[in-house]
């Protein structure tokens, strides 16, 4: 496997208002997945199942207490630039230009002014913003300022990317054009992605497989192979007629 998750554990202390160590809060508990290059999986759960934990395990920003995380045949230890986060809250800087924003990351790494600039218009354009380079956040709305995180992400040609919930703060027409261009994206870029979502639509429309979380302590209940892997660039897969009895399932799982 691409992203081999052995036997992951982790817990936090929970601490009282005198700030006193209190009790201990499992929020993973030997969590076992594998996931292949180039593949699209979904982390579908209720709130405080650990989702979110396991992907900043996953991108290196948590160290697990019990277990490790083996990325391309390495183990990660550590923030990795192979690996890259898009948030739920966009992130962006307000005081630079999306241009800007999407190169930042060339930046830190050193690379020559054009070059980081030839790779960002490349990735601006593939999210959609060309013509909108010199804007800056505050002049986009919330969909666009997620293309342009969607695209800085991309421009270490990541080896995973990992998406905690970026769609949540999007209006409901704004958050399915959202899947419809991640998903032309993902099949232009073939990027392994991690995606965390609250959403049964959203995972079984996006998804290769959906892998569904228990809660207290997080531990995976099970793994669905997604019936619409085949069909879903390009398609409404929520109109099929198997979409509805399939998302009924997932929600008894769920419950």
């Amino acid at each position: 496997m691409f992203v081999d998750i052995r036997g992951v554990s982790k817990a936090f202390r929970l601490r009282d208002r005198n700030g006193k160590s209190a009790t201990q809060l499992v929020a993973l508990k030997d969590i076992d997945l594998g996931i292949g290059k180039g593949e699209f999986v979904s982390l579908l759960g209720s709130s405080g199942c650990g989702k979110t934990t396991l992907l900043r395990i996953v991108s290196g920003l948590t160290s697990p207490d019990t277990g490790q995380v083996i990325v391309a045949g390495d183990t990660v230890v550590g923030p990795r630039r192979d690996l890259c986060m898009v948030f739920q809250n966009f992130a962006l800087l307000p005081w630079r230009s999306v241009l800007d924003n999407v190169a930042f990351p060339l930046e830190i790494d050193g690379m020559a002014k054009k070059e980081r600039f030839e790779i960002a218009h490349k990735f601006i354009s593939l999210v959609g913003l060309s013509g909108f380079e010199q804007h800056y956040p505050h002049e986009l709305s919330g969909g666009m300022q997620q293309r342009v995180g969607i695209a800085r992400a991309l421009t270490r040609s990541p080896s995973v990317l990992l998406m905690d919930e970026p769609f949540a703060a999007l209006d409901a027409q704004t958050r399915e054009t959202m899947q419809e261009d991640l998903l032309r994206i993902w099949s232009e870029t073939k990027n392994t992605i991690i995606f965390v979502t609250h959403s049964i639509d959203e995972a079984l429309t996006l998804s290769d497989r959906v892998v569904i979380l228990k809660s207290r302590p997080g531990t995976v209940r099970t793994t669905i192979d997604s019936p619409f892997k085949d069909c879903r660039i390009g398609q409404d897969v929520r109109a099929r007629a198997e979409f509805s009895p399939m998302r009924a399932e997932i929600r008894r799982m769920l419950a």
